[in-house]
């Protein structure tokens, strides 16, 4: 990043949905209106007033009250997190909360006297500047400067671990996304799950879950033979066979196959498909986790349908679905009665002729992770399977677990990019790794998060490519690498982290940052539990916002006079804590979605 000015660049259109309140070491402090006396501000730890310490304030005031005779409710009626939210009016203070509006007719009150009451124990606590009373009973809260300004520090000295909270501790989760057939490159169809899965992956760790990414390799079946004939074909000059494989991919596939096998030309043609279609099948795998691996997507584990059929495990399943009673025989085939938990027909596990059907290994398959020790899985699948759903919650009831606590299926909605071509290389697809090398990475990875899975989304490349504010994650790249530039410039100008006083941080534009640097946990928090990294992508645009609107009316480094360079002071100082505590924050968003965090643009 060269010419680092102080103009405020123009924002995206800001997000039409908000971050909940979730997580831990969260906060969301406000204005700096309040400054505080001499002895407090020499106190090396002020309390910061997180939005779950603040719940838990209100909580044990609500319970204080009740002790004290002042309100008539048992403490059982308290809730266990009181609702705060932000005000969308600055003037109405830092935080709003309704629980006086919840509970005031089971208490026999009126809520605006409920609200009194507890407004007059909030008002007391240490961190907490005004206490008002709104409308029919909202209570809103502004914060004391120095309590909202230690946030800065608490971020810079969490470094990495600021976000992480522990909504989801305890959670042990199995997710699987991709598995695309090992039997091509992976395209466009796959690129939103890779990204998207991926980044829920990382939410889920970052809020305490104990989670395994999984890849499920479909490497048994019909198709797998098709493949290798489909390469054999190519090796000996012969037209593709009926519904096999097309693309200049496989060539390479022939032309690899045939340097570790030489020999493999003078097989007979039965003797030559089984070692084509291992061979092939290693190289395309390598393939598709190359592609992965440069789009900064990682699995845990690499599950072989293959060695589900040939362990047993296929068998197996079907003794002990037996055993749950729900197995059928007719026809001369077994069936698994699946319409008893709400699916539309009963499926077939074996047909007549001995032989498995998919759905038999997606049993197995469902049975194996139960055994390896996930309470909880996800499945992340395509727009084309909504007929897997009832199917696959139908499995989970009928092994014994609880179909909407032990699964959860999540279906995404088609991408497409404006101007894309075909792959030359595989002939009728658009590859994932062409995207890359088009798009980039980073741009393809925020724009792919940026909106819901269930939303269907038209990249536009014009604007991916752009150097512009018109660019989200340019938008948001930009705010840090601006960061890390104010902050060479700041230890060239003599600027360091020698002092810090929060209670100098009271421009409003401060206050405005502070916040949305607060809200940080919670928003990760949030997007874990509801599956929707999106959340954060709209978030970092905020605090990019937030920063630019900062930037460009708070120096860090002092103006210089006529007489020289400025006094540095302690403003200037705790300002630079401002300044990294920001950078820290997007480099923590930025690492949940996959994308970089530039230290120059």
């Amino acid at each position: 990043m060269t010419g680092l000015d102080h103009s405020t660049p123009s924002r995206p259109v800001a997000p039409n949905r908000r971050g909940g309140i979730a997580g831990a070491d969260a906060s969301r402090p406000r204005h700096g209106r309040h400054r505080i006396g001499e002895g407090q501000r020499q106190n090396p730890r002020l309390w910061q007033v997180t939005p779950e310490e603040l719940s838990s304030l209100l909580s044990a005031c609500l319970r204080e009250s009740i002790d004290a005779g002042e309100i008539s409710l048992d403490a059982a009626d308290v809730p266990a997190t009181v609702k705060v939210e932000r005000p969308k009016s600055r003037e109405h203070g830092d935080w709003a909360t309704n629980v006086a509006l919840q509970l005031s007719k089971k208490a026999g009150m009126n809520p605006r006297e409920f609200a009194t009451v507890l407004a007059t124990r909030v008002q007391d606590r240490d961190g907490i500047a005004s206490v008002d009373i709104a409308g029919p009973g909202f209570l809103n809260i502004t914060l004391d400067a120095a309590a909202a300004g230690e946030l800065a520090r608490a971020i810079v000295e969490a470094g990495a671990e600021y976000g992480r909270n522990a909504v989801l501790a305890g959670r042990t989760v199995n997710m699987e996304f991709v598995s695309a057939n090992p039997t091509g490159p992976l395209h466009i169809g796959h690129t939103r799950w890779a990204a998207l899965g991926d980044s829920i992956a990382r939410l889920l760790a970052a809020s305490g879950a104990d989670v395994t990414a999984e890849y499920y390799i479909n490497d048994a079946g019909s198709q797998m033979n098709v493949f290798a004939q489909s390469v054999y074909n190519r090796l000996h000059g012969l037209p593709v066979p009926e519904g096999g494989y097309p693309g200049a991919y496989v060539q390479e596939l022939a032309d690899q196959v045939l340097t570790e096998h030489p020999d493999v030309r003078n097989l007979t043609e039965e003797a030559a498909l089984p070692v084509i279609r291992e061979s092939a099948y290693r190289f395309q795998l390598q393939d598709i986790r190359d592609t992965l691996d440069a789009f900064d997507v990682h699995f845990d584990v690499w599950f072989s349908e293959k060695d589900l059929h040939e362990s047993g495990a296929i068998e197996d399943a079907v003794a002990r679905l037996r055993e749950q009673g729900h197995i059928e025989d007719r026809d001369g085939a077994v069936w698994l009665r699946t319409t008893d938990f709400g699916d539309d027909k009963d499926r077939v596990l074996i047909r007549a002729n001995g032989e498995p059907t998919y759905f038999a290994a997606d049993a197995a398959y469902y049975l194996s992770k139960k055994d390896r020790g996930f309470p909880e899985k996800i499945y992340l699948l395509g727009a084309d399977h909504h007929g897997y759903v009832g199917r696959l919650k139908a499995i989970a009831a009928c092994a014994g677990d609880d179909p909407n606590h032990n699964i959860e299926i999540l279906i995404g909605q088609l991408i497409s990019v404006n101007g894309a071509k075909l792959s030359k290389r595989a002939g009728n697809i658009i590859e994932l790794k062409d995207l890359v090398q088009w798009l980039g990475k980073d741009a393809l990875r925020y724009s792919l998060a940026r909106y819901p899975a269930d939303s269907p989304i038209t990249i536009d490349p014009e604007v991916l490519q752009s150097r512009t504010n018109d660019n989200p994650v340019f938008y948001v790249q930009y705010a840090h690498a601006r960061t890390r530039g104010a902050a060479r410039t700041a230890e060239a100008a003599g600027v360091d982290r020698g002092a810090f006083d929060a209670a100098l941080l009271t421009d409003p534009t401060e206050s405005e940052l502070l916040a949305r640097l607060g809200e940080f946990p919670s928003v990760v928090g949030q997007a874990a539990k509801l599956r929707e990294p999106h959340r954060v992508a709209r978030h970092l645009e905020l605090l990019a916002s937030a920063y630019h609107s900062w930037y460009a009316v708070c120096r860090i480094v002092p103006v210089a006079g006529e007489d020289g360079p400025g006094e540095i002071s302690d403003l200037n100082r705790t300002r630079l804590w401002l300044n990294e505590a920001t950078a820290q924050v997007l480099a923590n968003g930025l690492a949940l979605l996959g994308v970089s965090a530039p230290e120059r643009m």
